[in-house]
């Protein structure tokens, strides 16, 4: 296929599968078996851990994934949001789906989106994307998959496969619109991805905790409860932890909350061992966290000035200190929610005498139906972030807030706080760097980072066009 036909066929199948956007979100599992049950069953081909809970999903699957792989394992992986192209949501080998193989999918899971609609309703764009990423795990033979719950997960399109091991990362205040307004209510509906003959794993405390407890008991599922790793050091790259099976360990992701995860991580791969699915080395463990990559979570990037010459993607990403003086510090992590933003308020404080000097500068940008408020607050209890100068931004997207009524939020929070007003993400992101005197912080949305980190990493795996030849 000629690469502008190419082109234009992975562009329509990605407007068609996001088109079914127009049906919203419909919690609920009858569509997604009916379309499992046309395409023959393929989720029953593979096992693995399907991981839910509030915060800490894509890490606890990055951590796992880097260490299977470096073990020999072909992982199948549903990381989400995507932050660049769609095709990052579907992933075996830490590599996304080609575009071909996109399209091709996508023609077959809508010709049975039209079969199924019928008697079970019409398929949402999520739930068509579950049913084609287990398509492909069973075409592609992958050896397992982790899979990270959509939304909740009693009733989430995921929750139509069972791997074998569940696990629950935490149990915090999100989507209370769907979900309940109470952390019981929220954790009831988390909770319910643990089924009889699982071995489930949860990193939650408190009254979440209790929740999970009482659902592993009512369907005698073993309970693995794990705490947070003791937190030795961190520095600019990284964090060093003690894990209990490996002493002194290095996590290649950034921020305290990363020891809670790691932990995470770690009791998942013992679970995956314990139930015969995988069994990794220490090596491979140790190997595999030092060098895990969860990119847009808490993600530094060297980014030269606006007009500096070398602005290439492998300079931005390289993190290296050449030319300190023509480039600028860039953190994006999406923090979306009031607990992702406290953990990165807590992390930029640790990180701050790891950065440059000079004045940070906040872009951020949020979606209506958050808690707005709550994760100003939380942004603003940083120390790193006294002083700093705050850029609102929005997103052409019908779930965004506005630039203005972002500003107006943080003055109505915090007092004296005047932030400069750019709807436009993308001059945003010029003003700042090209103001900046000090590290860049972009956050408050994962679709606002994906935005800004297309605009600032050349990754090829990641290009939806295929080059066309010259004439």
């Amino acid at each position: 296929m000629a690469s502008g036909s190419a082109n234009r066929a992975y562009a329509e199948a990605v407007e068609a599968l996001a088109g079914r956007g127009r049906f919203g979100i419909q919690l609920g599992l009858g569509r997604t078996r009916a379309l499992l049950r046309a395409l023959g069953h393929p989720e029953r081909e593979f096992r693995g851990a399907l991981v839910g809970g509030t915060n800490g999903k894509g890490s606890v699957l990055a951590l796992a994934a880097s260490v299977l792989r470096h073990g020999g394992f072909r992982v199948g992986e549903t990381p989400k949001p995507h932050l660049v192209s769609y095709r990052e949501r579907l992933q075996i080998a830490g590599r996304p789906i080609d575009r071909d193989t996109f399209v091709r999918l996508v023609d077959e899971i809508l010709v049975l989106a039209k079969r199924v609609e019928g008697k079970a309703g019409p398929p949402t764009e999520f739930e068509l994307l579950t049913a084609m990423v287990f398509r492909w795990f069973a075409d592609d033979a992958i050896d397992l998959a982790l899979v990270e719950v959509g939304l909740g997960g009693r009733l989430d399109a995921t929750h139509a496969w069972d791997g074998g091991v569940a696990v629950i990362t935490n149990v915090a205040l999100d989507h209370m619109d769907r979900l309940g307004s109470t952390i019981p209510e929220i954790a009831r509906e988390k909770s319910a991805i643990i089924n009889r003959g699982d071995l489930a794993v949860t990193g939650a405390e408190g009254e979440g905790l209790a929740v999970i407890q009482r659902r592993a008991r009512r369907v005698g599922a073993p309970l693995r409860i794990v705490e947070p790793a003791r937190l030795i050091s961190w520095d600019r790259d990284g964090i060093d932890v003690d894990l209990p099976r490996l002493g002194r360990t290095r996590v290649g992701l950034r921020g305290r909350h990363q020891a809670q995860n790691v932990a995470v991580a770690d009791a998942l791969l013992d679970a995956l061992e314990e139930v015969g699915i995988a069994r990794v080395t220490d090596t491979d463990r140790r190997t595999g966290y030092a060098t895990a990559v969860w990119p847009g979570r808490l993600e530094r990037l060297d980014v030269p000035r606006p007009g500096d010459s070398g602005d290439t993607g492998a300079s931005r990403a390289a993190g290296t200190h050449s030319g300190i003086h023509d480039h600028v510090e860039v953190l994006l992590d999406g923090a979306h929610n009031p607990a992702g933003a406290a953990a990165l308020a807590v992390a930029l404080d640790d990180l701050r005498p790891h950065l440059r000097p000079g004045v940070v500068t906040l872009v951020q940008a949020s979606m209506a139906d958050k808690d707005v408020e709550g994760v100003i607050r939380a942004l603003a209890a940083s120390e790193a972030l006294r002083g700093a100068r705050i850029i609102a931004t929005s997103l052409d997207l019908a779930r965004a807030l506005g630039a203005d009524e972002l500003a107006a939020r943080w003055r109505a929070v915090v007092r004296g706080s005047d932030p400069t007003i750019e709807p436009d993400p993308e001059r945003a992101l010029e003003r700042a760097l090209r103001d900046a005197s000090g590290p860049v912080v972009v956050a408050g949305s994962l679709y606002l980072v994906g935005r800004v980190r297309g605009l600032l990493v050349d990754d090829l795996l990641l290009s939806d066009l295929e080059a066309t030849p010259d004439a």
